[in-house]
């Protein structure tokens, strides 16, 4: 449909294609510079300019257009700077008188004039008011946030105002009213894709990242090769396809959400006024409207889903960059929690040390005649005073080994004889009075690269728990075996067991999965301990359990 046909009946093209001065109206984007009470009328302003500068340029070349900027710009800026009520009212008066204006200036009567600028208007309307209500953060940084503003605004805002368009220039001989519709709502959907997302994304932390020399640079060469690679598509040197889908997704990697979508508008601008223009691999085969479609329908199915993947590949940085923040808070706090505990582990040591040393010296006559009571009471002060001083010490050890200051000697290691001396040491406490305790070892060459004291650390702590609460079986096996290139250690209770909940809390220290009010001693910190030990030493420490059927505690260490 060629523009002589419509200005016959005075109709004006559905919205056209946009100049240099849709960019300029774009570009003023970013952080406190929309809170200028200025910005509405500078966007008014520009608004006119844009729609006469455009609609007049597809007059020219006796077309209707196939891009239309101006709503891009009007509903990047309303979103930005809407603060209530009475703002957005005086933001859509104004946005209303810019548009009939530049209506007017283009040629357009009075009367269509005022048709197309309501067209507009319900447009813009509705793209804010979807943005607002399924976009509400307006963060096209983020998959979720770019996905929803192009389907609900760039998709869907313009196709009440495309059939509105098309139903109410039908009567004036316009031509095919499917047509009409198309040529609005593929070049108006161009338009607030492009000009809307790239006005959202900008901001002065984005536009700071350009100061650097570097960074300049590597947006300038990609922003070459884009405009090489176009070029030879306008003159029909080769199908442009293939090549620019690569180049945008580096510059959807180098230059994220922002630097995508400037580099979609300039695609847009060269490929659809080029089409228009008479420019392209199609000219010989499609007639100028057909190029003007076809160049659209590149832009909006083979590019514009490239902004998807930058909104994914930025959204994923900054979810690095808080993981890495937490990792480093985590570990400041981690260091911080250490050096507590040893200076707490310090603290406490003396003065027990003193509480002890008195006890002693009371229970024993040696301060003084004492009776059979207050000797059981000095006992009874001795034994609490014994269990704060174990404290300190098991602090003391939480402390170095989340510090790192725990230091192993890893040398071939003899299990079954470290086994017999841990059980001979076990037999000694009071829980192993009424304790059958085994050592097992199936197999020769049961020799494993490890600290020796660290380990008898390790198994006496696994030998005492089973003891404490696994002895009501009556028996606790120490076992060594080979497992593919490890040597096995399992320290195999037939008590009351574990439940998979309190498995999965084993070895958090000062967790006592419960038994902080029971008979049974302890502060919940010996299985962290040898979880950290044996970590040190190349090995791995698990459970087997389940309620009533006992506990298997193994250690797998490497094979000499």
């Amino acid at each position: 449909m060629t523009l002589s046909r419509v200005l016959d009946i005075d109709v004006a093209a559905p919205p056209t294609q946009p100049s240099g001065a849709r960019m300029r109206a774009a570009e003023p984007s970013s952080g406190d510079v929309f809170a200028h009470p200025l910005i509405p009328v500078m966007t008014g302003v520009a608004v006119a300019v844009l729609a006469a500068v455009s609609i007049g340029w597809a007059h020219s070349l006796g077309l209707i257009s196939g891009l239309w900027g101006v709503c891009g710009v009007a509903v990047a800026v309303w979103l930005r700077t809407g603060r209530g009520r009475r703002h957005d009212v005086a933001f859509a008066t104004v946005l209303m008188i810019s548009i009939l204006i530049g209506e007017l200036i283009a040629g357009y009567k009075p009367m269509l004039s005022l048709l197309f600028a309501l067209a507009n208007m319900v447009e813009i309307i509705g793209a804010v008011l979807l943005a607002r209500r399924f976009a509400p953060t307006l963060n096209v940084s983020s998959l979720n946030g770019v996905a929803r503003f192009l389907i609900c605004t760039a998709a869907l805002a313009p196709i009440p105002a495309g059939v509105f368009a098309s139903i109410a220039l039908a009567p004036f001989g316009s031509g095919d009213v499917l047509e009409t519709f198309q040529t609005w709502w593929f070049g108006h959907a161009l338009g607030l894709a492009v000009i809307g997302t790239l006005g959202l994304s900008l901001t002065w932390s984005t536009l700071a990242r350009l100061t650097r020399p570097g960074a300049l640079l590597e947006a300038g060469l990609l922003l070459a090769g884009v405009l090489a690679v176009q070029f030879f598509g306008l003159t029909g040197r080769a199908e442009i396809g293939v090549a620019m889908i690569p180049l945008l997704l580096g510059v959807a990697v180098r230059l994220g959400v922002a630097g995508t979508a400037f580099s979609l508008l300039v695609v847009t601008l060269l490929s659809v006024g080029g089409a228009m223009l008479g420019y392209g691999p199609h000219v010989e085969t499609l007639s100028r409207s057909e190029q003007v479609l076809a160049a659209q329908l590149q832009v909006l199915v083979g590019y514009m889903p490239i902004l998807l993947v930058a909104a994914l590949l930025e959204e994923r940085d900054r979810l690095s960059e808080r993981a890495r923040s937490g990792q480093v808070r985590a570990e400041r706090a981690s260091e911080a929690k250490s050096r507590l505990l040893a200076n707490v582990a310090h603290e406490i040591k003396s003065p027990v040390a003193g509480v002890i040393g008195i006890g002693n010296l009371w229970s024993t006559g040696q301060l003084g005649p004492v009776t059979p009571q207050q000797t059981e009471m000095a006992d009874v002060l001795v034994k609490t005073a014994r269990q704060v001083e174990a404290l300190a010490h098991d602090l003391l050890d939480v402390a170095r080994a989340e510090s790192g200051a725990v230091k192993v000697d890893l040398r071939p290691t003899d299990i079954p004889g470290l086994l017999e001396d841990v059980r001979r040491a076990a037999m000694l406490r009071s829980e192993a009075q009424s304790v059958d305790v085994q050592v097992v070892c199936e197999g020769d060459g049961l020799i494993a690269v490890a600290d020796s004291q660290r380990l008898a650390q390790v198994i006496d702590n696994l030998t005492s728990n089973a003891l404490k609460y696994g002895g009501s079986g009556g028996r606790v096996i120490l076992r060594a075996l080979r497992a593919d290139q490890h040597i096995r250690i399992e320290v195999v209770d037939f008590g009351p067991g574990l439940s998979s909940q309190k498995q999965s809390q084993l070895f958090e220290p000062f967790n006592r999965l419960g038994l902080e009010r029971s008979s049974v001693e302890g502060h919940g910190v010996g299985l962290a301990i040898a979880k950290r030990l044996v970590e040190l030493q190349g090995g791995a420490i698990g459970v087997i359990s389940s309620p009533g059927e006992g506990a298997t505690f193994w250690v797998n260490l490497p094979h000499a």
